[in-house]
């Protein structure tokens, strides 16, 4: 989002998003969110819809209640990058796949070799109330789309 606005604005927006992720609780996350929303529309539209392409996806932690306790580890998608990033050191060299599933058991391969080299999750165990609370999420969830139908 802040890579479409000026360079001179970059560092104001990106201390006011942090200080928006910052907030205890959900709802003062997602109106300070919603402030800076504002003030961008009048500077850049495609920085408001990069902020809306993920706004409530922002703020998961904070509606499950977690913010404070897996913050440091969930904020970023690096963890995920990173993965990413290594499983492409061991399969973007190979131009072709006989089959699927050959793609399918370099991955699984890849993934069994880098996952010696992971880093443990910050707060870590945390990871049972978010697992708990993504549970109760779900069944909400379902619920609604039961009575829904």
């Amino acid at each position: 989002m802040v890579s479409y606005l000026p360079k001179g604005m970059q560092p104001k927006f990106r201390q006011k998003l942090q200080s928006a992720y910052n907030k205890g609780t959900y709802e003062e996350a997602k109106a300070a969110l919603r402030a800076i929303r504002v003030e961008l529309n009048v500077i850049n539209e495609s920085a408001v819809k990069s902020l809306d392409e993920g706004f409530e996806e922002t703020l998961t932690l904070h509606r499950l209640g977690l913010h404070g306790e897996l913050r440091r580890s969930f904020t970023t998608t690096n963890m995920i990058e990173s993965v990413m990033a290594q499983i492409g050191q061991k399969t973007d060299k190979v131009d072709y796949w006989k089959n699927s599933n050959q793609k399918q058991r370099w991955m699984a391969a890849s993934l069994l070799y880098i996952e010696q080299r992971l880093n443990k999750v910050n707060r870590y165990r945390h990871l049972r109330q978010l697992r708990e609370a993504l549970q109760k999420e779900i069944a909400i969830t379902q619920g609604k789309k039961m009575v829904a139908a």
